[in-house]
């Protein structure tokens, strides 16, 4: 996957002018805030339960070295193998080893962003392995040789005349846009591949320090068909998926689908505690847990950002954030987008290459109060900001000196109310020539010509509120 982050304003531009995907963006992401809306609505304590969760993955976070070694204990004793990978080359290397030990020549994959993340589609591919992506989104945009686009929806990004035109030059099956017949032939496609697949390999939601058990979240049942039928399961999970305690699933259990999908619960859950017994009819004879680090040390060790490692990977603050609907998840340039890409990216592939992410917000807070562990969106986007600056005092997000001169004329007439009065009135007489049904259009001058390039402002009032509340006194 080719990373595209330090090119953001060229990806931004070109998803604006894309209309197929911006319808895709507003009906995908109309719905799923529609139904997460009906969801917590019926919930009376749903502000009580994300404060538990956030209680619970804050002395997760906050005791990450005690778990991880709890959990990984409780999966040997169960006959399981764990693995620590340092990073992506590391934990893609120990999937290649399994594979070549056991003579494995395809796997089936179900989706996780842990594997996106480490680029192991694209090494599993050079080491001579086919990997086959099983969740339905991801099993199209594998076809299309894309990226994910959001978290949850991975081709969120793709109409339904795409998908059809792409599934019939891939699969060969006649052009239709029927969605029973296109799910039904990748049916058909996908169920020859689980019965040959030498490996099943999958993400973790939730890791259980107490009983060693990984729990696995969909609404497809490949993810079922991946653990029970190859005779290795592998699964790939970072550092912070480890949770205390079985009984903190509930809190879990009932945020994460109504959260991502505006379900109750979803349609499979899979509590996965060690590899098959012997009286049992399925399951792997091998369970492989590869815990992977890749960074989330050093994000754990900053106490001003560690709060992203919360993230439950729901989708919400994708789906309420104006700039997502806006853009997209490919515009990010990488594997995490929406606002939490903007937080995590950074961190991970440094300022140097996603300094720009974070100014990709408009610090509204719609991610915030949808968040289900109510991570703090715009405070660690104000601090990464403040990073960003420091480590590029000479470019200051790509404005130079022309956005430090706005900020600071902005600053120096916002401290007095007779400045204040004098540029509004001054504002009023300048957007004249631009105005069309109280609307201004099409500055020619920065940095009013950034907005209305793609948007259109509402023009100030022909009188200011203050005096026409003054001339109100006045005739009473």
């Amino acid at each position: 996957m080719e990373i595209t982050t330090d090119r953001f304003a060229e990806n931004i531009r070109r998803a604006l002018v894309d209309e197929s995907l911006q319808q895709a963006l507003r009906t995908a992401t109309t719905k799923f805030t529609f139904v997460r809306h009906l969801a917590v609505t019926q919930m009376p304590d749903w502000e009580a339960l994300r404060e538990q969760a956030e209680r619970i993955k804050r002395h997760a976070i906050g005791h990450l070295d005690t778990l991880l070694e709890q959990f990984a204990d409780r999966i040997t004793a169960l006959g399981g193998h764990v693995h620590w990978a340092p990073d992506a080359e590391t934990a893609c290397q120990i999937v290649i080893d399994l594979a070549r030990r056991h003579g494995v020549t395809s796997a089936v994959k179900a989706k996780s962003m842990m594997a996106e993340e480490i680029g192991l589609n694209e090494a599993l591919e050079r080491a001579g392995i086919t990997p086959v992506e099983t969740d339905l989104g991801e099993y199209i945009i594998q076809l299309a040789h894309e990226p994910p686009s959001h978290i949850i929806a991975p081709a969120i990004h793709k109409s339904k005349r795409q998908i059809a035109e792409l599934f019939a030059e891939k699969l060969g099956i006649p052009p239709t846009d029927d969605i029973q017949e296109l799910t039904a032939a990748a049916r058909r496609t996908l169920r020859e591949k689980f019965f040959g697949a030498g490996m099943g390999i999958t993400g973790v939601n939730f890791a259980v320090a107490e009983t060693g058990t990984i729990v696995l979240v969909e609404n497809e049942g490949n993810i079922r068909f991946s653990t029970s039928l190859p005779p290795i399961h592998v699964a790939i999970m970072g550092i912070e998926k480890v949770i205390p305690r079985f009984a903190d699933l509930a809190v879990f259990m009932r945020l994460l689908p109504r959260s991502a999908t505006g379900q109750k619960m979803s349609a499979y859950v899979s509590f996965i505690t060690g590899p098959r017994k012997r009286n049992e009819p399925d399951g792997p004879d091998e369970l492989h847990v590869v815990i992977v680090d890749n960074g989330r040390s050093a994000m754990l060790g900053d106490p001003e950002l560690r709060r992203a490692l919360y993230c439950i990977h729901c989708g919400a603050c994708l789906n309420v954030c104006p700039v997502y609907r806006k853009i997209g998840g490919h515009a990010y340039g990488w594997v995490y987008s929406g606002p939490i890409g903007a937080i995590v990216t950074p961190q991970l592939l440094g300022l140097d290459r996603a300094g720009q992410l974070p100014f990709a917000s408009t610090l509204c807070g719609a991610c915030r109060d949808a968040c289900p562990v109510r991570i703090d969106f715009p405070k660690l986007l104000l601090a990464l900001r403040h990073r960003a600056h420091r480590h590029h005092p000479h470019r200051r997000n790509g404005h130079s000196w022309r956005e430090r001169l706005a900020m600071a004329l902005w600053a120096f007439t916002m401290k007095s109310e007779r400045r204040y009065r004098l540029a509004a009135a001054l504002a009023r007489r300048l957007q004249r020539r631009f105005v069309s049904n109280g609307l201004i259009r099409e500055v020619p001058f920065y940095p009013f010509s950034e907005w209305t390039k793609y948007r259109d402002l509402p023009a100030l009032a022909p009188r200011p509120f203050r005096a026409q509340w003054e001339a109100s006194l006045k005739e009473q």
